[in-house]
């Protein structure tokens, strides 16, 4: 390949040197035979001709791409770097030893393999997938990767239904720890986001405008919203208002301190109140099964639609910024099935018994031949 590139020895194997941007590149083919050296040669020259040819691709690691993902959080001021980083931290299990461009489908189809053996959901295992792709895919916009490996999903079938009705919320609310109680009564009643909730301030509170604003900075949709606090949420603020604390500033709290993580407590209620159960998987690990405190945002939806509230207001309460997320959690029971039955056969009762048209005699003479 004269004038393209050379094929030359160190030893028993093969090097390869070619040039890009008036730049001498040299690589190793790492075998002994020529035929693969030529082979990898005529492949960066093709690289080099369609414009895809990385320089020093080959030396991008795992760790590498990581740093990017954190970078690219703390610039755009994404708030779950620490959900994503605790995504990576199994991702980093089976690809931390990786090169970038060592990453692709086939071993992305055997990670994924890998945690459905470990007992993870196919909707963990996807999200998982997805941080992964995002790193790949900064790499690949930042110029450090010629391509970007497209991974397939699993399939996902467990989105959640859940929903409690007002009974079932009150013998909750009994089972809960004390400190739980005030925070998990106002998820039910205003539909928020737990994340929303353990960040409110009483800075946030207007007691005098009886209103509650969330701050765009604790919105998950980047939106500030308003809540008037009316009936038992106005309650709940005034009971809160009584047990305020000099020395924290949140509204719900316990001794003081930031409510952080509740869920072995909230698993622990829902266990005693009977909603809830530990189930033995086949990988000899228990799995909590039952409600979890996101499902309030499907109550309150329910609890909405059910008390006549119009879908445009409902979302400016709930949050949820476009009608087909809040449909899908507008959960249908048998409840709501067995009143549109009746609904329909109350209409039907009341139509005319006698036919509002009157049928066309045909005569044998009017019949065709």
């Amino acid at each position: 390949m004269k004038g393209l590139g050379r094929i030359f020895k160190r030893g028993s194997v093969y090097w390869i040197a070619y040039y890009h941007r008036g730049k001498e590149h040299r690589e190793s083919s790492e075998s002994e035979i020529e035929s693969q050296a030529k082979k990898l040669l005529k492949k960066r020259l093709g690289e080099i001709s369609a414009g895809r040819f990385v320089p020093n691709e080959d030396r991008l690691s795992f760790e590498d791409i990581v740093e990017d993902l954190k970078n690219d959080y703390k610039i755009n001021g994404k708030r779950s770097l620490s959900t994503a980083l605790f995504r990576v931290s199994h991702v980093r299990q089976f690809f931390g030893l990786d090169r970038a461009a060592d990453i692709t489908p086939d071993r992305v189809r055997a990670y994924q393999a890998h945690r459905l053996a470990e007992g993870a959901a196919n909707g963990t295992v996807n999200r998982e997938v997805t941080i992964l792709s995002r790193m790949l895919s900064l790499a690949y916009n930042g110029g450090q990767l010629s391509r970007k490996p497209r991974f397939q999903m699993l399939e996902e079938n467990n989105i959640r239904e859940g929903v409690l009705d007002h009974g079932s919320f009150l013998v909750l609310l009994d089972n809960l720890a004390d400190y739980l109680k005030p925070l998990m009564e106002f998820l039910y009643l205003s539909g928020w986001r737990i994340g929303e909730a353990i960040n409110l301030k009483w800075s946030d509170v207007d007691l005098e405008g009886k209103t509650v604003r969330l701050r765009i900075a604790h919105s998950k949709n980047k939106e500030s919203r308003l809540l008037p606090l009316t009936g038992r949420l106005w309650e709940l603020i005034q009971q809160r208002c009584k047990e305020r604390r000099s020395d924290c500033p949140y509204v719900f709290h316990r001794d003081g301190k930031q409510i952080k993580d509740c869920y072995d407590a909230w698993r622990s209620a829902c266990i005693r109140a009977g909603l809830g159960r530990m189930e033995l998987q086949a990988n000899g690990k228990n799995k909590y099964v039952g409600p979890i405190p996101h499902d309030f945002r499907r109550c309150a939806v329910r609890n909405l639609d059910r008390a006549g509230v119009s879908q445009s207001v409902a979302m400016q309460i709930t949050g949820h910024k476009t009608p087909s997320i809040y449909r899908r959690y507008r959960i249908v029971d048998e409840r709501d099935l067995k009143e549109a039955t009746e609904k329909l056969q109350a209409h039907l009762a009341e139509q005319p018994k006698a036919p509002l048209i009157i049928p066309i005699i045909v005569t044998s003479k009017q019949l065709p031949r």
